[in-house]
Protein backbone atom coordinates (compact mmCIF):
# COMPACT_ATOMS: atom_id res chain seq x y z
CA UNK A 1 0.00 0.00 0.00
CA UNK A 2 2.66 2.40 -0.01
CA UNK A 3 3.37 2.18 -3.16
CA UNK A 4 0.11 3.41 -3.59
CA UNK A 5 0.33 6.16 -1.25
CA UNK A 6 3.42 7.49 -3.75
CA UNK A 7 1.37 6.69 -6.66
CA UNK A 8 -1.56 8.65 -5.42
CA UNK A 9 0.59 11.75 -4.64
CA UNK A 10 2.74 11.74 -7.80
CA UNK A 11 -1.16 11.15 -9.85
CA UNK A 12 -2.61 14.28 -8.01
CA UNK A 13 -0.24 16.62 -8.75
CA UNK A 14 1.14 15.53 -11.95
CA UNK A 15 -2.45 17.22 -13.28
CA UNK A 16 -2.92 21.11 -13.68
CA UNK A 17 -6.30 20.52 -13.04
CA UNK A 18 -7.89 20.48 -9.81
CA UNK A 19 -7.58 17.48 -7.62
CA UNK A 20 -7.90 16.37 -4.25
CA UNK A 21 -4.89 17.48 -2.19
CA UNK A 22 -1.71 14.71 -1.99
CA UNK A 23 -2.25 14.20 1.98
CA UNK A 24 -6.30 13.56 2.00
CA UNK A 25 -5.74 10.43 0.12
CA UNK A 26 -2.45 9.50 2.27
CA UNK A 27 -4.71 10.12 5.60
CA UNK A 28 -7.32 7.67 3.74
CA UNK A 29 -4.69 5.20 2.62
CA UNK A 30 -3.02 5.47 6.21
CA UNK A 31 -5.77 4.96 8.37
CA UNK A 32 -7.84 2.01 6.51
CA UNK A 33 -4.41 -0.25 5.87
CA UNK A 34 -2.88 1.23 9.58
CA UNK A 35 0.58 2.50 7.74
CA UNK A 36 3.37 4.05 9.09
CA UNK A 37 2.44 7.44 9.19
CA UNK A 38 6.37 8.52 8.84
CA UNK A 39 6.54 6.43 5.90
CA UNK A 40 3.64 7.62 4.65
CA UNK A 41 4.96 11.20 4.96
CA UNK A 42 7.91 10.66 3.16
CA UNK A 43 6.37 8.81 0.02
CA UNK A 44 3.86 11.60 0.02
CA UNK A 45 5.73 14.53 -0.36
CA UNK A 46 8.11 12.17 -2.89
CA UNK A 47 5.19 11.36 -5.13
CA UNK A 48 3.73 14.99 -5.10
CA UNK A 49 7.33 16.55 -5.92
CA UNK A 50 7.92 14.44 -8.93
CA UNK A 51 4.68 14.57 -10.18
CA UNK A 52 5.27 18.88 -9.87
CA UNK A 53 8.20 18.51 -11.68
CA UNK A 54 6.95 16.57 -14.61
CA UNK A 55 4.14 18.99 -14.67
CA UNK A 56 6.64 21.98 -15.19
CA UNK A 57 7.98 20.18 -18.04
CA UNK A 58 4.68 19.28 -20.13
CA UNK A 59 2.98 22.49 -19.14
CA UNK A 60 4.49 24.94 -21.96
CA UNK A 61 2.86 22.99 -23.92
CA UNK A 62 -0.42 22.89 -22.61
CA UNK A 63 -0.79 26.48 -21.82
CA UNK A 64 -0.48 27.54 -25.00
CA UNK A 65 -3.37 25.60 -26.08
CA UNK A 66 -5.46 26.73 -22.77
CA UNK A 67 -3.82 30.22 -21.49
CA UNK A 68 -4.45 33.98 -23.58
CA UNK A 69 -1.13 34.63 -24.72
CA UNK A 70 -0.78 37.60 -22.85
CA UNK A 71 -1.28 35.69 -19.12
CA UNK A 72 1.72 32.97 -20.11
CA UNK A 73 3.44 36.11 -20.57
CA UNK A 74 2.57 37.31 -17.14
CA UNK A 75 3.31 33.48 -15.82
CA UNK A 76 6.58 33.94 -17.53
CA UNK A 77 8.13 36.72 -15.94
CA UNK A 78 6.63 35.66 -12.55
CA UNK A 79 8.78 32.15 -13.55
CA UNK A 80 11.89 34.46 -14.60
CA UNK A 81 11.76 36.52 -10.84
CA UNK A 82 12.26 32.40 -9.51
CA UNK A 83 15.78 32.09 -11.67
CA UNK A 84 17.07 35.93 -10.28
CA UNK A 85 18.46 34.80 -6.49
CA UNK A 86 18.98 31.43 -5.37
CA UNK A 87 17.77 32.06 -1.61
CA UNK A 88 15.02 34.14 -2.34
CA UNK A 89 13.55 31.80 -4.91
CA UNK A 90 14.40 28.93 -2.38
CA UNK A 91 12.67 30.93 0.76
CA UNK A 92 9.13 32.14 -1.47
CA UNK A 93 8.55 28.64 -2.89
CA UNK A 94 9.08 27.04 0.69
CA UNK A 95 6.85 29.48 1.91
CA UNK A 96 4.40 28.79 -0.37
CA UNK A 97 4.57 25.27 -0.37
CA UNK A 98 3.87 25.13 3.17
CA UNK A 99 0.78 27.18 2.77
CA UNK A 100 -2.58 25.22 2.25
CA UNK A 101 -2.45 26.82 -1.52
CA UNK A 102 -2.29 24.91 -4.34
CA UNK A 103 1.02 24.85 -5.93
CA UNK A 104 -0.21 24.47 -9.73
CA UNK A 105 -0.03 28.20 -10.79
CA UNK A 106 3.66 28.22 -9.35
CA UNK A 107 4.71 25.06 -11.00
CA UNK A 108 2.87 26.89 -14.19
CA UNK A 109 5.01 29.73 -14.41
CA UNK A 110 7.87 27.95 -13.46
CA UNK A 111 7.59 25.51 -16.53
CA UNK A 112 6.93 28.58 -19.11
CA UNK A 113 9.95 30.54 -17.83
CA UNK A 114 11.60 26.87 -17.91
CA UNK A 115 13.28 27.60 -14.40
CA UNK A 116 15.85 24.89 -13.88
CA UNK A 117 14.57 22.53 -11.61
CA UNK A 118 17.01 23.40 -8.74
CA UNK A 119 15.20 26.19 -7.75
CA UNK A 120 11.48 24.77 -7.10
CA UNK A 121 12.41 21.40 -5.88
CA UNK A 122 14.19 21.09 -2.94
CA UNK A 123 12.19 24.01 -1.28
CA UNK A 124 8.95 22.53 -2.89
CA UNK A 125 10.08 19.41 -1.16
CA UNK A 126 10.89 20.45 2.34
CA UNK A 127 7.68 23.00 2.29
CA UNK A 128 5.71 19.77 1.19
CA UNK A 129 7.28 17.26 3.71
CA UNK A 130 6.05 20.46 6.32
CA UNK A 131 2.87 21.10 5.44
CA UNK A 132 1.64 17.44 4.73
CA UNK A 133 3.05 16.38 8.00
CA UNK A 134 0.71 19.02 9.75
CA UNK A 135 -1.92 17.53 7.41
CA UNK A 136 -1.45 14.15 8.17
CA UNK A 137 -0.89 14.06 11.58
CA UNK A 138 -4.21 16.47 11.68
CA UNK A 139 -6.42 13.82 9.80
CA UNK A 140 -5.25 11.18 11.65
CA UNK A 141 -6.20 13.42 15.16
CA UNK A 142 -9.97 14.07 13.54
CA UNK A 143 -10.09 10.89 12.60
CA UNK A 144 -9.58 9.13 15.61
CA UNK A 145 -11.83 12.24 17.67
CA UNK A 146 -14.27 12.76 14.72
CA UNK A 147 -17.56 12.93 17.33
CA UNK A 148 -15.57 16.23 18.72
CA UNK A 149 -14.77 17.43 15.73
CA UNK A 150 -18.07 16.80 13.33
CA UNK A 151 -19.29 19.94 15.03
CA UNK A 152 -16.76 22.62 14.22
CA UNK A 153 -17.29 21.98 10.21
CA UNK A 154 -19.89 24.43 9.65
CA UNK A 155 -18.51 26.93 11.71
CA UNK A 156 -17.81 30.91 11.20
CA UNK A 157 -13.84 30.14 11.30
CA UNK A 158 -14.29 27.40 8.71
CA UNK A 159 -16.26 29.26 6.40
CA UNK A 160 -14.35 32.26 6.23
CA UNK A 161 -11.11 30.13 5.94
CA UNK A 162 -12.46 28.49 3.23
CA UNK A 163 -13.26 31.93 1.27
CA UNK A 164 -10.07 33.49 2.48
CA UNK A 165 -8.14 30.43 0.26
CA UNK A 166 -10.30 31.02 -2.62
CA UNK A 167 -9.23 34.61 -2.66
CA UNK A 168 -5.65 33.67 -2.34
CA UNK A 169 -5.76 31.62 -5.39
CA UNK A 170 -7.62 33.72 -7.49
CA UNK A 171 -5.65 36.53 -6.40
CA UNK A 172 -2.68 34.50 -7.65
CA UNK A 173 -4.00 33.45 -11.27
CA UNK A 174 -5.71 37.13 -11.87
CA UNK A 175 -3.55 39.64 -10.61
CA UNK A 176 -1.15 41.33 -13.19
CA UNK A 177 2.29 40.02 -11.86
CA UNK A 178 4.39 42.29 -14.22
CA UNK A 179 2.75 45.46 -13.42
CA UNK A 180 3.09 44.35 -9.71
CA UNK A 181 6.78 43.45 -10.03
CA UNK A 182 7.67 46.42 -12.50
CA UNK A 183 5.73 49.14 -11.53
CA UNK A 184 4.47 48.55 -8.29
CA UNK A 185 0.69 48.69 -9.09
CA UNK A 186 -1.98 45.87 -8.32
CA UNK A 187 -4.07 45.72 -11.53
CA UNK A 188 -6.06 42.34 -12.21
CA UNK A 189 -7.53 40.15 -15.62
CA UNK A 190 -9.96 38.14 -15.30
CA UNK A 191 -9.97 37.50 -18.95
CA UNK A 192 -7.40 34.70 -19.04
CA UNK A 193 -8.82 31.45 -20.66
CA UNK A 194 -8.87 31.06 -24.31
Amino acid sequence: MYGVVFLAAFAVDVIPLIAPPAWTIAVILLVKFHLNPLIVLLLCASGSTLGRYLMSLYIPRFASLFIKRRKTDELEFLGKKLSQSLWQSWLFVLIYAVTPLSTTALFMAAGIAKVKPSRTLPPFFCGKFLSDAIMIFTGLYAVNNFKNLVNGIYSPKAIVMLALGFVVIAGFLFLNWRELLQQKKFTFNFRIWK
